[in-house]
This record gives structure tokens, sequence and C-alpha cells, in this order.
């Protein structure tokens, strides 16, 4: 082994404290030194990807000189997130252990990852996902008019049933994630697929601002999500006890850290769990919700499984809601798993012990792989 450590940035962005990293990454790296190891940043920018020359330099000097490299790039900070995944393929491919793999980065942080899981418990069965003819042939994803991915086919059906969130795949803090009602829902009783002219009203969890429009003009409106690398939308039940607080448990590989309850501000309409849009959040330990940490993790094989069986992404989330079974009892709902880039600079008091467990937690990795 080399005992070495890269850890991906890239330049810029609003997750970046005043030194030009990510808050969290340094005092990663500074444990691993403490124990024995060695550990560097190494930046990407959308220049350096497009520059092949320099691209296949960062690529042959990690190869050679790094047993594992730490993603630490969030979604949309890099415009060719496509090729900086193209080099982090080449490096596991050549045996440098990825932390995590960019197609677990794909399987477990795209909005579509509730899709694949909506046959287990974890995840309501008519959770779709939508895409356009280009994007669902580039992924391989089968589309046909009328199927389950037509979108302009599909949302009136299902808004039809009752109160809908549609998600893109892209943006963050809520952008272009929206709560969707029938205006009038007497007028509508009983049929199985609105008009085009039926009025919904439309809240978005950026600021849970409130918009009234007509359901043709609406989906023409999201049409914008589906298009592009990664354009996507999810359709899934709204779970009106969101009200109640999301429930976000942050894991460490296959640990539980701590869990994060995430109660939206207050008002009819509101329903964002970010703190942009005025929740507010509380820091627990695991053993503060046993039942939902216990739950998870015996549905974690499955998950894997379900997810392409690559290895857990190092930090991850997944967030819960609480909706209530046929018997009355309460039960949770999974809303979202996120991989690509998670932090845990909040709390405060949590950085510095979590830094030392991420930097065991790494070795332990790279010591398993290569024993």
């Amino acid at each position: 082994m080399k005992k070495h450590v890269v850890f991906f940035e890239a330049v810029g962005g609003s997750d970046k404290g005043k030194d030009g990293h990510r808050k969290d990454t340094v005092p990663m790296m500074d444990y691993l030194k403490k124990l024995g190891w060695t550990a560097e940043v190494v930046f990407f920018t959308d220049e350096i990807l497009r520059d092949d020359a320099k691209k296949n330099e960062i690529y042959e000097y990690v190869k050679k000189g790094a047993d594992a490299y730490v993603s630490r790039v969030n979604p949309g900070n890099l415009k060719e997130e496509k090729l900086y995944f193209d080099v982090l393929r080449k490096l596991c491919a050549d045996g440098v252990i990825g932390m995590p793999h960019p197609d677990a980065m794909i399987g477990y942080g795209a909005k579509d990852a509730l899709t694949k899981l909506r046959n287990t418990e974890l995840v309501p069965t008519d959770t779709l996902a939508y895409y356009d003819p280009a994007e669902a042939q580039r992924i391989g994803v089968k589309w046909e008019a009328g199927g389950e991915h037509d979108f302009k086919k599909n949302f009136p059906k299902t808004l039809a049933k009752g109160e809908r969130v549609l998600k893109q795949n892209r943006g963050s803090t809520g952008e272009g994630i929206w709560r969707v009602q029938i205006k009038d829902p007497n007028k509508y009783k009983g049929v199985s697929e609105l008009p085009l002219d039926a009025e919904i009203r439309c809240t978005e969890a950026v600021d849970n601002h409130v918009e009234e429009r007509k359901l043709g003009e609406f989906m023409d409106f999201c049409e914008k999500y589906l298009k592009g690398d990664n354009g996507m939308l999810v359709d899934m039940t709204f779970l009106p006890r969101i009200k109640e607080g999301e429930i976000r448990i942050l894991m460490l590989y296959k640990d539980p850290i701590y869990v994060v309850h995430k109660k939206p501000a207050e008002g009819a309409d509101a329903f964002s769990a970010t703190l942009f849009s005025g929740a507010k959040y509380r820091y627990d330990k695991p053993e503060q919700w046993s039942e939902l940490v216990g739950y998870f993790l015996s549905n974690l094989p499955e998950i894997k499984s379900k997810l392409g069986n690559y290895d857990l992404p190092l930090i991850w989330t997944a967030d819960f809601i609480l909706d209530t079974d046929a018997n009355g009892k309460d039960k949770y709902v999974l809303g979202e798993i996120n991989c690509s880039c998670v932090g845990f600079t909040s709390p405060a008091e949590f950085l510095d012990k979590t830094a030392r467990r991420v930097a065991n937690t790494i070795i332990n990795i790279v010591e398993d792989a290569k024993s």
C-alpha cells in the first residue's frame, strides 16, 4: 500500500470556505496524517476536463501515487461532470479504490433511485421517473410514447389520484421540487385523467412560494427539467406528514453518524425541509431513532443490490417521511438518497469527532480491499 489518499475538489462554488476547500475536507486529511497516512487535494475545473493532456496528467498522477480517491465535488460545480466521471471510472478500473465509484454516485445520487426501489417496502409503488427519449436512450432506459416514462401521458393520471411531488434530477436546496395540488379536487372527483386546462396549485420547495397554473402550461414549463444529460423528473405521492418533519440519516459507509430532524416552516403550503426555506433542524444521536435506523440498516443489502451492487458510498444520506399504514400505524417512506458530496459541517461540534471516524473508515476500506 502507498498509504496515500487523494481528495478531488472543484475550484469555486458556494460550498467552499475561505481556503478554497469544503469545510470538512481538510479535517479528514489532517486525521489521515495523524494516523500515519498522507493525503492531498487535487482540483478539477471544466477547463482541465476539456484538455485531454491536463486531464490525463491528473489521471496518471493519481493512478501511480494513490490507494484511493475521495470525491468532494458537489453536483453543479462542474459542468463537465460526465468527463469527471470518466476519469474516476478509469481510476477504479486500474485498481484505485473509489469513494464512491462514479456509477455508485449516479445510482445513489440520482432521483430515479426511488423508482429502482419501488418494489421494496421503502418506496410507494406508484413512484415514476420521466425522461425525454434522447436521455432515455443515452442511459439505456426503454422509452415508449404512452409508456411509464412519458411525462405528458402519465402525470395527468397520477395527479388525478391526489397531491403529487415532482422532483427534478438537477438543482439543489429545493429548486425544481414542486408540490402539485388540484385547485378544486371536487370538480374532478372520480376522473382517471385530468384535462390540460385543470387549475392547479404548485409550491416550490426552494422557498415555499405558490403559483397557480393550468396543468398543461405547468407541464410545458417542467419539460426543461427533462432536457440534456441527467434530465429527469420523479413523480411521487405527496405525504402530508412531511409537516411533522423529514428525518435524515447521515451514514458513514455502513454506520449511522447522526440523525437530522428537519421540520418545515409554519404555513399551510410550506413543505420544504431545507434551511433556505426556513425549516428548523435538530441533530440527534442514532439511538434516539433506533426504530427507523434499525429498519433502514436491515434494508441495506436490498438497497445495495437494486442500486447496482457497488460498494456503499463513503458519506451519504437517506431521507425519510412519516406516513400511516392501512392499520393506522406509523411507517417510514424513503424520499431521497444523496451521496455525490454529502458533508458533515453541521452541527459544528460534530466536525472534529466525525472527521476522525471518516479517516479511520477510509483506512479500513483500503486495508480490507488490499488484504
